[in-house]
C-alpha cells in the first residue's frame, strides 16, 4: 500500500489525483488551507478507498508550519512514498504590475513556498532512501509572456529548482518529477474562454499517475504541450518581443 502526501489537496487536479490513488487503496495525507474543503473531499474519498485518510490544515505561505506538517505526515503514515505539491494561484498580471507587494505575495505562493516544501521533502525522502517528489509547475514557466509573466517567473523558479534537485538526488532512490500542465479547466480558470487546447483536471490527474508510475523526470500534460512550448522557446527574442501572448 502506498503512502501519499498531497499538499494543495483542495485544488481540482489534486482532488482527482486523490480519487485515483484512493481507488488503489493508498493511505492519503491531505493538506490544504480550508478544513471545510478537506472534509468534503475526505468524505467523498472515504467511499472509494480501503486506505486511511488524514487531513491537515496549513497555509503554505506559513513557512514555519512546514516542518510540523511534515512531522505529522511522517509519524502518521510511517513514511511517505509519493509527495505531490499541487497548490497555487493564478495572479492578475495587470494588478501585479501596479502593486509590488501583491506581486511578491503571489510569487511567494507560487514559487517560494513550493521551493521551501521541496527542500524539506527532499531531505526526508533522501534520508528515507526512496520516494517520489512530484511538483506541479506549468508550461508558463518555459518562457515569460506579457500576459502572465509574474506567474510564469514563479513557475520557472520551481522548474529550475526541481531540475537541480533531480540531478542532486540521482542515485539516491528518490525521483523528482516536474509536471507542466497547459490550460486546465478548473475553478481557477472559470472566467477564461475554453478551446481545443484545454484539458480537464481528470485528464491531468491521470497523466500525473502515469508519469509517477513510469518514473518520469518531466511531463507536459497533455503531451502536445511539449511541441507547443518547444516552438515558443526557440522563437528568436527579436521576434518574440513583438508577439502578443
Amino acid at each position: 500500500m502506498r503512502r501519499v502526501l498531497i499538499i494543495g489537496a483542495g485544488s481540482a487536479i489534486a482532488e482527482h489525483y486523490a480519487r485515483l490513488m484512493a481507488a488503489r487503496g493508498c493511505d492519503l495525507f491531505m493538506v490544504a488551507r480550508s478544513q471545510e474543503r478537506l472534509d468534503t473531499i475526505a468524505a467523498d474519498l472515504a467511499q472509494r478507498t480501503g486506505g486511511r485518510i488524514v487531513t491537515h490544515v496549513m497555509d503554505v505561505n506559513d513557512l514555519a508550519a512546514h516542518e510540523a506538517m511534515l512531522d505529522c505526515a511522517w509519524s502518521t503514515a510511517g513514511g511517505i512514498d509519493i509527495a505531490l505539491i499541487a497548490h497555487g494561484t493564478l495572479p492578475n498580471q495587470v494588478a501585479c504590475e501596479g502593486d509590488v507587494a501583491l506581486a511578491l505575495s503571489e510569487f511567494a505562493t507560487n514559487g517560494t513556498s513550493t521551493i521551501a516544501l521541496m527542500a524539506r521533502l527532499a531531505q526526508r525522502l533522501q534520508a528515507q532512501g526512496s520516494g517520489t517528489l512530484a511538483v506541479i509547475s506549468s508550461v508558463a514557466g518555459d518562457r515569460g509572456r506579457a500576459s502572465n509573466y509574474l506567474y510564469g517567473s514563479a513557475k520557472a523558479a520551481v522548474s529550475a529548482y526541481a531540475s537541480g534537485l533531480r540531478q542532486r538526488l540521482q542515485g539516491s532512490g528518490v525521483n523528482v518529477l516536474t509536471i507542466k500542465p497547459g490550460f486546465v479547466d478548473t475553478p481557477m480558470t472559470r472566467d477564461f474562454r475554453k478551446g481545443l487546447l484545454w484539458a480537464s483536471p481528470q485528464k491531468i490527474a491521470a497523466g500525473i499517475v502515469k508519469a509517477i508510475d513510469g518514473g518520469r523526470a518531466v511531463v507536459y500534460l497533455p503531451g502536445f504541450w511539449w511541441l507547443i512550448m518547444a516552438i515558443i522557446k526557440y522563437i528568436p527574442e527579436f521576434v518574440f518581443r513583438r508577439i502578443k501572448l
